[in-house]
């Protein structure tokens, strides 16, 4: 697995290791076409060099995910601070779920 990147700029692909985070104009290449890639007329690719193995995860990457699950998954408080539905000030006038909906800048 890799990561493809171009630098528009450069005229140059860059193929890497596999990204841990998303970014626009990333695209994750299976091995088989990380191999085979080639480049427009013009352009240059530059190979990354991969790790020797495979990622390990430490238990702190493990105690990081839960902790964040755990934090989803908890119910949220309102509390007059950071306002709730019909909160003059945030402009929330409802909620479901996750969205919000906010009061019109014009009225």
């Amino acid at each position: 697995m890799a990561t493809l990147t171009y630098v528009y700029a450069d005229s140059t692909a860059v193929l890497g290791p596999l990204a841990t985070y998303a970014e626009p104009h990333c695209y994750d290449l299976c091995a088989e076409h990380a191999e085979r890639l080639t480049a427009p007329r013009g352009w240059e690719v530059v190979r990354l060099a991969a790790d020797a193995g495979p990622v390990r995860r430490s238990s702190d990457d493990l105690e990081a995910l839960a902790n964040a699950v755990r934090e989803a998954a908890r119910p949220q408080e309102r509390t007059s601070r950071q306002g709730g539905p019909g909160d003059v000030e945030s402009g929330e006038i409802g909620r479901r779920g996750h969205l919000r909906v906010l009061r019109s800048p014009d009225s």
